[in-house]
């Protein structure tokens, strides 16, 4: 009894060994995107090309990288996902201000590293810039604004500072300065400027407001 009690005791030494040193899947590699380890902010420009360079490190074996931008997979070519891929992005513009580059391993996805683009450019100005109401009508003037570093906006009003009456009123977002005017009178009547002004540059976008006398039926 005690022999079969010791056999048994060796082959659960044995087995136990045999477990420990089964090759591992751990992984210890660690990307990089552009000699960096950790995720960061990419300082960009308008109009503006920047490349970049996944690179895994401590590999035991070759691995297949995965690029992403935002939610959708890049399409990469054949030669350029093995252990470094590379992905250019080209032509930038205000629409990929914020947008995430992630660089991921195939067969552990779970080891990612990311880049955000910060697109530095002017105020971009847009809205209706022609509108004709009638007298006693409410009418509202919003001037979309596109800016990074945020701009500060102001509204002028025939070449003048606007002076704000009683029924005018002013509201400001990141994305929109917006003149509401209630009960509109004549004396409303005329081109209303939204100006945008940020560190790099001032823009202007003028508002042509026309003011009808009420048709009397």
């Amino acid at each position: 009894m005690a022999w079969k009690i010791s056999c048994l005791m060796r082959m659960c030494r044995f087995l136990l060994l045999v477990i420990l040193f089964l090759p591992c899947e751990v992984t210890s590699s660690v990307l990089t995107v552009n000699d960096k380890t950790e995720n960061y902010i990419l300082d960009t420009w308008l109009g503006s090309q920047e490349s970049l360079k996944c690179a895994v490190k401590n590999h035991t074996r070759e691995e297949e990288l995965l690029w992403y931008r935002g939610e959708g997979t890049v399409d990469l070519k054949s030669g350029n996902k093995i252990n470094s891929s590379s992905v250019c992005v080209s032509s930038i513009s205000e629409n990929d201000h914020g947008i995430t580059f992630t660089c991921k391993l195939r067969r552990d996805q779970s080891v990612s590293i990311s880049v955000v683009l910060n697109v530095f450019f002017p105020p971009l100005l847009s809205g209706d810039d022609l509108q004709t109401v009638e007298e006693g009508s409410d009418v509202k003037l919003v001037c979309n604004v596109k800016s990074n570093p945020q701009a500060r906006m102001m509204w002028y009003k025939n070449s003048n500072i606007l002076n704000l009456e009683q029924n005018h009123q002013v509201q400001q977002t990141s994305e929109s300065l917006q003149l509401s005017i209630t009960k509109v009178k004549k004396s409303d009547n005329g081109t209303y400027s939204c100006i945008a002004n940020s560190p790099l540059q001032m823009e202007t976008k003028d508002f042509h407001l026309i003011v009808k006398a009420l048709h009397k039926g």
